[in-house]
């Protein structure tokens, strides 16, 4: 078996966001596959994780792509359009045609896409219909890109409605917490052809969503608000967290 090298790009679900260490680190679905990956091989797995928090999809795709396609990996995972769903105006095919691409690009350099939609947060997000409506839209378009890609390793996480529910939602309802982060990493292990372990499906622990009305808005809705009234982003003056290969060996 040829050396696996698996890099991914995005944006916060990718980096992590949500799934925060108690050295204050974001760890997240991609961390956790990479070292479930090399588990289930019995061998080390070369990763790296070019995904920046508040990236939109395009940026990610001028601006990750091919320092990660450089590295010369063996596989790429992407996901983006979270972060373009919630503005005004967002043109949904133009979105899409960001992953084909991706595609492409992967094509051209001998590359295996592994391709994941987002967790579906709009049951407790302010303006939900929309975001389900705009969720729903994106998936289609990007599932037409790739209808005749059997090849394209999919984790598809935003039909999945177990992930919508509370349980796997980090304070702000945007991002997931631990427990969504290990159901996608889950996914992403069974696409790939390997049975992660069974507790990685379901959470142990089911934290409340807090804060709640006032308090809600005030922690979490006000600064997004002011973000996008001074054109500032969640990642402005972020660096990605492994932009070079980190080696991670079965366990």
């Amino acid at each position: 078996m040829a050396a696996v090298r698996f890099v991914a790009i995005g944006d916060s679900f990718t980096e992590g966001v949500g799934d925060e260490l108690a050295d204050g680190r974001v760890r997240g679905w991609a961390d956790i596959a990479a070292q479930g990956w090399a588990d289930a091989i019995g061998e080390p797995i070369q990763y790296a994780n070019l995904a920046i928090r508040g990236r939109l999809a395009w940026p990610i795709v001028q601006e990750q792509l091919e320092p990660a396609l450089a590295l010369k990996p063996t596989h790429l995972s992407f996901n983006g359009g979270g972060n373009d769903m919630l503005r005004p105006n967002a043109d949904i095919e133009h979105i899409a045609d960001a992953f084909s691409r991706v595609l492409r690009r992967c094509d051209e350099e001998g590359v295996r896409l592994i391709l994941l939609s987002g967790a579906n947060p709009s049951g407790q997000l302010p303006m939900g219909r929309m975001i389900q409506r705009r969720g729903d839209q994106l998936s289609a378009a990007v599932l037409r890109r790739i209808a005749d890609r059997p090849d394209v390793i999919r984790a598809l996480n935003w039909p999945d409605r177990e992930l919508s529910q509370p349980q796997y939602w980090s304070e702000d309802r945007l991002h997931m917490n631990a427990n969504g982060h290990h159901r996608v990493a889950a996914r992403v292990l069974h696409a790939l052809g390997f049975e992660p372990p069974e507790e990685w499906w379901s959470p142990a622990e089911h934290p409340e969503l807090d804060p709640a009305g006032l308090a809600y808005y005030r922690a979490h809705v006000a600064p997004w608000v002011r973000r996008r009234l001074t054109r500032t982003s969640s990642g402005d003056g972020r660096a990605a967290k492994h932009p070079a290969w980190v080696e991670r060996s079965p366990q």
